[in-house]
């Protein structure tokens, strides 16, 4: 048992200062400062008002590496374990990218069977960018229904050069298929789609939904914010119904909008919190592509980008907290339908994650297990434990 005193909970929701007991890995308690008597081992941890908020959710990395779209040599490199959890990400959900070639689903789901192994939550999607999409079983309905660890289907690609450029019929069949099956296997069944900065953006699933009997809440559109174009789509999608999810990083660079900037932005023009959600694309590939769409540049997402966009929310742009966390932790368990994520409740994961007033992270604790203490790491790969 571990017994974390006089912290300053966020559950996401400000319930200020509280005891939180684990047991077993699971949340206990949560309340008034209490006393644990008994003949099995108690560790104490004194957090004298520290923020103590729920281990963040990171719903698209690529595990396994992106990219590849200049030759073999320009793939980028599976994750480890620490590069996640140092920046207070206890769960992920896994996908395939523009390769869903070299890079199958049966390797997705292994590397997402070793993090778990290693300590910490995964998930995955079935898919990747073009159609007919690849799958375990052989089709998405099965690939929901029967495997435990896939919750969605993505990264479909819409509006880029690289998409299969499918009509709003097949993506409508496609969320139609999803749907049922994520009813019949209990998963949240959205389907998670990569936009790219084609002059049609999501113009597609504004479509589907209008002459279909498919919600706009069946998909989650992602990188929404890689222009202002874009953006501005992004909130009348979350106003319809839609999930916006954008991507995090913070760097100007005039033609995108930070992460954090376009969530104010979609606050503030009405779009509902519950909509709205940031994700790293941690690991995959950034390339860069001339006007003739060749490519000239190539860079790597990065997982640490998720604390640094929820940083800028709270700091630069005064979003409270309590509602900047929904973005990174109730909001993509809730979508996604990850039981026992995403929030501090007890009989919930004790996925959690201590901050100081800067929202520095400072330990990490996943499923009740301790993967950062005081700064310093505890748990490694099963590799970086050998380097």
């Amino acid at each position: 048992m571990i017994h974390l005193k006089n912290a300053r909970v966020f559950a996401p929701e400000d319930k200020g200062i509280c005891d939180v007991l684990i047991e077993a890995g699971k949340i206990v308690y949560v309340g008034e400062s209490c006393e644990v008597a008994g003949p099995f081992p108690v560790e104490v941890v004194e957090l004298k008002g520290a923020y103590l908020c729920p281990g963040l959710i990171d719903q698209h990395v690529h595990i396994t590496g992106g990219g590849g779209e200049g030759g073999p040599e320009t793939a980028t490199p599976e994750i480890k374990l620490s590069d996640i959890t140092r920046y207070g990400i206890t769960t992920v959900i896994g996908c395939l990218g523009t390769d869903g070639i070299t890079r199958s689903m049966a390797r997705l789901y292994a590397k997402a069977r070793a993090l778990e192994l290693e300590g910490i939550s995964t998930y995955i999607f079935t898919g990747a960018y073009q159609f007919p999409l690849p799958t375990l079983t052989g089709s998405i309905q099965t690939d929901l229904i029967f495997i435990d660890k896939v919750v969605g289907v993505g990264e479909v690609a819409i509006s880029d050069h690289r998409a299969s450029h499918t009509s709003a019929a097949e993506l409508a069949r496609l969320a139609g298929e999803a749907r049922v099956a994520a009813m019949i296997g209990k998963k949240g069944g959205k389907v998670h789609l990569h936009v790219g900065d084609g002059p049609r953006g999501i113009e597609v699933l504004f479509r589907a939904s209008e002459f279909t009997d498919v919600p706009l809440s069946q998909f989650q559109a992602t990188h929404l914010n890689r222009c202002r174009r874009l953006f501005e789509e992004s909130i009348e999608f979350a106003k319809a119904g839609g999930y916006s999810d954008y991507t995090a990083g913070e760097e100007e660079d005039g033609n995108s909008v930070p992460a954090a900037r376009a969530v104010y932005e979609a606050l503030r023009a009405g779009a509902p919190i519950e909509n709205l959600t940031i994700s790293s694309d941690g690991n995959g590939s950034m390339p860069l592509f001339d006007e003739e769409k060749n490519l000239v540049g190539l860079g790597i997402g990065r997982v640490s980008s998720l604390l640094e966009s929820l940083r800028a929310m709270v700091i630069n742009y005064g979003i409270p907290l309590d509602r900047a966390l929904m973005t990174v932790t109730k909001n993509p368990a809730t979508i996604h339908r990850l039981e026992g994520k995403g929030e501090i409740k007890e009989g919930w994961d004790a996925d959690l994650v201590v901050m100081d007033e800067n929202l520095n992270v400072k330990s990490v604790l996943a499923k009740g297990k301790w993967m950062v203490r005081d700064g310093e790491i505890r748990v490694f790969g099963t590799f970086e434990a050998w380097q």
